[in-house]
């Protein structure tokens, strides 16, 4: 029965090593000496240990192919991650697989351990995994997180929470005092920080704040979005990211609310079209190129056994001030 099968703590205790490096002696073995690699391999013969897959893969030191994983390849948000990370890939000698979660943390580990099987590591980039699924994988592989903090794993964060309380200072200048969140997936976590910045911030100025979703992150979310806040009585709205903020202009164009004039919109992320919006989307804009490129440093530098890489990171986030925000009405709605 699989509960049955040794791991590799029965090794450990077999030839008196860590568990960890047991763990690398199979996964990372140019990080273990050689004496220390046959002592292992010996003790885990000797009690019958097999590597489950991730482990098996050739050494990572020796594989040229980085994974990365995003939550929805047609956000265009990806788009410049991806071709800063396979830029920066060619630089070092990779080459970059690439594979699309479809906003399902089922898929996204289902992917990641039949991939990273045969890869050296991986880039998650807005992962939709549990902590305890995303540490249980990097044990196995390097990681790298991107938009998303997880105490062991080096991580790359753009700080749209910072960016997020800059939106409600700017709300709050052009007179606005009811304004709405309207939130992404439940099972993110930077949209757990950017709504607990627009909570925090409006409560500090003494706005009122609703919580408006989740809403998927797409155009078609955005639209469902516009219909549940013209039944609020706020007179400005905080997406989640651009994509719904998008549909939800498209949405109250086709209903008759005017943008910024009976509503101020404001988005996240900059995504190209942002600026092509009429009017054209206020937004909260970040360095994602960097993102990309600096993840692939990161696991560059941790296969190649210079350390742990750059480590985790902390971009600053802008506004980007167009249209789509204006003074408040005189009279909320």
């Amino acid at each position: 029965m699989e509960e049955d099968r040794p791991t590799i703590y029965d090794v450990a205790r077999q030839c008196g090593v860590a568990a960890s490096t047991v763990s690398r002696t199979f996964s990372n073995p140019t990080r273990v000496s050689a004496v220390t690699r046959e002592r292992v391999r010996e003790a885990a013969r000797e009690v019958g240990y097999e590597p489950r897959p991730l482990a098996r893969a050739e050494a990572p030191g020796r594989i040229r192919v980085l994974t990365l994983v995003v939550t929805d390849i047609s956000n265009p948000y990806y788009s410049t991650v991806i071709k800063a990370a396979q830029d920066r890939a060619i630089e070092r000698g990779y080459t970059l697989a690439l594979t699309d979660s479809d906003e399902s943390a089922r898929v996204e580990a289902s992917n990641l351990r039949q991939l990273l099987a045969t890869t050296s590591g991986g880039i998650l980039a807005t992962s939709r995994l549990s902590d305890e699924t995303v540490q249980q994988i990097a044990a196995h592989r390097p990681l790298v997180m991107v938009n998303r903090r997880i105490e062991g794993v080096p991580s790359l964060v753009i700080d749209t929470a910072a960016g997020m309380r800059k939106a409600v200072r700017h709300l709050a200048v052009l007179g606005h005092h009811r304004i709405a969140y309207l939130s992404g997936p439940r099972n993110s976590w930077i949209n757990g920080q950017r709504w607990q910045a627009v909570r925090e911030e409006s409560c500090a100025l003494g706005l009122e704040v609703s919580f408006l979703g989740p809403f998927a992150p797409n155009r078609r979310g955005g639209q469902e979005a516009a219909d549940a806040l013209v039944l609020e009585k706020v007179t400005a709205a905080i997406g989640y990211n651009d994509l719904i903020a998008i549909g939800v202009l498209q949405r109250l164009q086709v209903i008759g609310v005017r943008v910024p004039d009976d509503l101020s919109l404001i988005g996240c992320d900059d995504v190209f079209g942002a600026d092509l919006t009429v009017p054209g989307l206020t937004t909260i804009a970040g360095p994602a190129d960097k993102l990309g490129s600096y993840a692939v440093d990161v696991l560059h530098a941790r296969l190649t056994g210079n350390g742990e890489g750059p480590g985790s990171l902390t971009l600053d986030a802008h506004m980007v001030l167009r249209a789509s925000t204006g003074a408040a009405p005189r009279v909320a709605s």
